[in-house]
């Protein structure tokens, strides 16, 4: 079959290495990252990208999505109000049927709150113009992971993932592991918000070295998390019941708030530490930010954040030569993560991860498998319902928010290349493909609309069309329809291999 041509060819493709740069520096190709390209040139996006200068508004449809998520749109002290207010309205029903749909509209609720995090990330993935800025909110979303069903996390997923990780995605990675601590999601989830003098918790202190800055086998003890532990006691999360803190009058110079945030200087340990060969004098919070600037500037932590990086963007098993390049800027930069990314993009190892070149191809998480099929299929095209986005995640076994351990989802290509998780693939590409998704149908609306898209553009003949292999035309020439034909392109082994 033919596919019918909705654009005629443009005269100049792009060379392979350009098309391969671009789909590593991005979710996937759209005609607006395409076109960025051709105006600033690969060092002028690369330096527009780290500097954070590409702020271009998201589509208004998709803007007015997001402003009207509650779990955007109010703040985290609001929402665990009302979380409050809903449980103590529960106590007062006597037990029977209205009790029981009292609880059943508040856990709606917060599955909804879940939800429109979710799809507020989505979107911005979708349709953010900084690609590259968005592939690293995932990856931070992804290394200091959450668990949405954990307590009151749900409640506090929207202010975690605009407020602890998308501001810092780009900048000092000291800065982005003080915002996760100080976040009541992370707080919650992994327990230091019980963690007192006399009731020490170590879930926290023992995470945030194992998986979040050294990795395992870096040379830490059990000790030094225990020490650690101590240190972070009465790093916590402030009462919201509205009523004001009583402290000790040689305490209250010691709080620390922010938000939701607080250090309780009443349950903290004020002994001295001993971390990582560190002496640690009792003084309060600036125990948490002196152990923080130990952490970040140990060589174990410029080499385990630089393999994980070079991991998700370059290869499974990342070249050890460029690792140490990686965690030699780093500690050379103090941990800016837009310089560690600018020394893997530049070099000669960012372009050989490529396919088609590579013994060991970097096979897309579902996350990018999902994100780049909509950018390409629908390019630039605003959603009215991005449920669907989700729900595909979530089908292919890797929801956000959904990891129950704290070590995030897995990063190489076995973990999402089984049997199995190839045919739940064909399946959302073919609901792509045929335009049976929902996505351009407004909530509550009972009228299907959007249809299919037309892949056969100009941006399929100028950056895929060149460079398909033969596997994939003959695939392509046996399909019988347009949606089947789309079905084809979005499951080839083209678009899901980087």
């Amino acid at each position: 079959m033919t596919p019918l041509l909705a654009n005629a060819r443009s005269s100049a493709p792009l060379k392979p290495d350009d098309i391969s740069w671009l789909r590593r520096d991005g979710f996937g190709l759209d005609t607006a990252s395409v076109t960025r390209y051709r105006e600033l040139g690969r060092g002028g996006l690369l330096d527009a990208q780290l500097a954070d200068r590409i702020n271009d508004p998201l589509p208004p449809a998709i803007v007015s999505l997001i402003d009207g998520y509650q779990a955007i749109a109010k703040s985290p002290q609001q929402l665990l109000m009302e979380l409050d207010a809903a449980q103590q309205h529960i106590k007062m029903i006597p037990d029977g049927p209205d009790q029981v749909a009292a609880k059943k509209d508040l856990q709606d609720l917060v599955n909804q709150l879940q939800q429109q995090a979710e799809q507020a990330e989505m979107l911005q993935a979708v349709y953010g113009p900084n690609q590259l800025k968005e592939q690293l909110v995932w990856f931070w979303l992804n290394h200091f992971s959450v668990y949405a069903p954990k307590g009151r996390v749900r409640w506090e997923l929207g202010d975690y993932m605009q407020n602890a990780i998308r501001p810092h995605a780009l900048g000092k990675f000291r800065d982005l592991v003080m915002a996760t601590l100080e976040s009541p999601a992370m707080l919650e989830f992994l327990d230091n918000n019980q963690n007192a003098k006399g009731h020490v918790n170590e879930n926290y202190a023992r995470e945030l070295m194992e998986l979040h800055t050294l990795g395992v086998g870096s040379g830490y003890s059990q000790q030094d998390v225990q020490q650690l532990a101590l240190i972070l006691s009465g790093v916590g999360i402030a009462p919201i019941n509205g009523k004001p803190e009583k402290f000790n009058p040689q305490f209250a110079p010691l709080v620390v708030r922010n938000g939701l945030f607080e250090f309780n200087p009443q349950r903290h340990d004020f002994s001295d530490k001993v971390f990582l060969g560190h002496t640690i004098k009792g003084s309060g919070f600036d125990e948490v930010n002196q152990a923080v600037d130990i952490i970040v500037q140990q060589p174990a932590c410029a080499e385990f954040i630089s393999r994980q990086l070079a991991q998700y963007f370059v290869a499974d098993n990342p070249p050890p030569a460029l690792v140490k390049k990686m965690a030699h800027t780093f500690q050379r930069s103090g941990g800016d993560i837009a310089k560690v990314m600018r020394t893997m993009i530049e070099s000669r190892e960012w372009l050989a991860g490529n396919h088609q070149k590579f013994d060991n191809p970097k096979f897309d998480d579902p996350m990018r498998f999902v994100v780049s099929s909509v950018r390409l299929a629908f390019d630039g095209k605003p959603v009215a319902n991005a449920l669907p986005l989700v729900n595909w995640l979530n089908q292919l076994d890797e929801p956000l928010f959904g990891r129950i351990t704290p070590d995030g989802w897995p990063l190489d290509g076995a973990s999402w290349s089984s049997s199995g998780q190839m045919a739940k693939r064909f399946d959302i590409a073919r609901a792509i493909g045929n335009g049976n998704n929902q996505l351009f149908t407004p909530v509550g609306s009972t009228t299907r609309s959007g249809g299919f898209p037309m892949l056969t553009t100009r941006l399929y003949y100028d950056t895929i069309e060149p460079y398909l292999s033969p596997a994939t035309h003959d695939a392509l020439a046996k399909a019988t329809s347009q949606q089947e034909w789309n079905s084809f392109l979005l499951a080839s082994p083209d678009l899901n291999y980087r």
